[in-house]
């Protein structure tokens, strides 16, 4: 069942769902997540079961206020206050210690859970109406690339979940940045939706890495990977134009002729914020068309170029046909 344009009404019939153990699609600025009450497991398997993930990738808790989100971790450093403060609603997931609360599947055995607050009113408004966390990867199998429209999500999973509520294209289109707090210390798990420049502005100096332990969704080394393998070059010139059965997906509008009806801009001119919105749209579009292979710029590693290479790097390795 899909809601176009959900009033409170159909969220209210989608908190239902949440309350009773089911799995609903919502939006979010980031992308579409797929989400079950957080607080029970049978709810939270039904995730991985629909997903095909392995339950060795935690997920992220979704919460519509510093209440609720108090109650699923030890305490708030005043790092991970400030982050909240000025980031909250927004792209920023924080790590933190968790309390007994929160379910050993969420978090995959870790004494860790991520924890992020959706500038979304949709997914603000489900929370609140169901009364709970919820917790919620991306609405795609595990591995491909993540829907930031509703008919992504009906294409990938729409018989295997109870309701999506359409809410129209996610704002931000690339997943949330992920941030750990431990000690006197905030190290990057994930660059994502929000600036590292905006956090070190707040904050100072982050480790960048984290150790093996997967901490949260998006350390594997491949992920957000289309059907068709995706190679990264430097620029896309007029004579790789010539390359049988190819995609291209350009960075900005090349000064050169380019088959429309093979190739993707993800801006105009240039703008990341642009890019990183319509990033995952133009993957699914290059593959949805069948090519053999997608020719992908690189873009610069600022700002949110980072999280546009960090998901084109992973799509890169992927190699389809491994078991997963």
């Amino acid at each position: 069942m899909i809601i176009s344009r959900p009033d409170d009404s159909g969220i209210k019939r989608a908190a239902e769902i949440i309350r009773s153990g089911g799995l609903v699609s919502f939006p979010t600025e980031t992308v579409y997540g797929l989400g079950a009450d957080a607080l029970n497991p049978i709810a939270v398997a039904r995730i991985f079961e629909a997903k095909g993930r392995p339950f060795f990738d935690p997920l992220i808790v979704h919460v519509s206020n510093i209440g609720m989100a108090s109650g699923l971790v030890q305490g708030f450093p005043d790092r991970a206050g400030l982050l909240a403060e000025r980031f909250w609603p927004g792209p920023l997931t924080i790590v933190l210690p968790k309390t007994g609360l929160v379910p050993d599947i969420v978090t995959s055995g870790l004494p860790t859970v991520a924890i992020r607050m959706p500038d979304h009113r949709v997914a603000l408004d489900l929370i609140d109406f169901s009364g709970v966390p919820i917790a919620a990867p991306s609405a795609n199998p595990f591995g491909y690339l993540s829907p930031t429209k509703a008919e992504h999500v009906m294409v990938q999973l729409g018989g295997r979940i109870d309701m999506i509520l359409d809410g129209g294209p996610c704002r931000v289109g690339v997943e949330s940045t992920v941030l750990k707090i431990h000690g006197d210390s905030v190290t990057l798990l994930r660059p994502g939706g929000l600036g590292m420049e905006e956090i070190t502005d707040l904050i100072g100096p982050v480790e960048w890495g984290a150790g093996p332990e997967v901490e949260s969704p998006g350390q594997l080394p491949y992920h957000y990977s289309p059907d068709s393998p995706v190679r990264i070059v430097e620029a896309i010139r007029e004579e790789d134009l010539q390359i049988k059965n190819a995609g291209f997906l350009f960075f900005k509008k090349p000064g050169f002729p380019y088959p429309a009806g093979s190739s993707e801009i993800l801006s105009d001119d240039g703008d990341l914020l642009v890019a990183a919105s319509r990033l995952f749209s133009c993957l699914h579009r290059l593959d949805k068309s069948g090519k053999k292979i997608i020719l992908a710029e690189a873009v610069s590693e600022k700002g949110l170029g980072l999280a546009i290479m960090d998901r084109l790097i992973k799509a890169s390795r992927r190699v389809r046909n491994e078991t997963e």
